[in-house]
């Protein structure tokens, strides 16, 4: 495994977890929802952009590494 494979997986792992803190946020509903589950969500739209942007260094990294 490279580091990018391990970066990409912490940054996969972050999102899953923040977005089953999401869903747990919206199921429970009433004023914790209202006060959570918007803040988590776009916690998970930035977290899922890091991931996305460490997939294209990666890929960029392995053209240039000749790979």
């Amino acid at each position: 495994m490279t580091f990018f494979d391990i970066l990409l997986f912490i940054a996969l792992g972050a999102v899953t977890i923040t977005l089953g803190f999401g869903i747990y946020s919206l199921m429970r509903g009433g004023q914790y929802a209202r006060s959570n589950s918007n803040k988590l969500m776009r916690l998970r739209v930035v977290l899922q952009a890091v991931a996305i942007l460490i997939l294209v260094i990666a890929f960029w990294y392995k053209k240039q590494a000749g790979g």
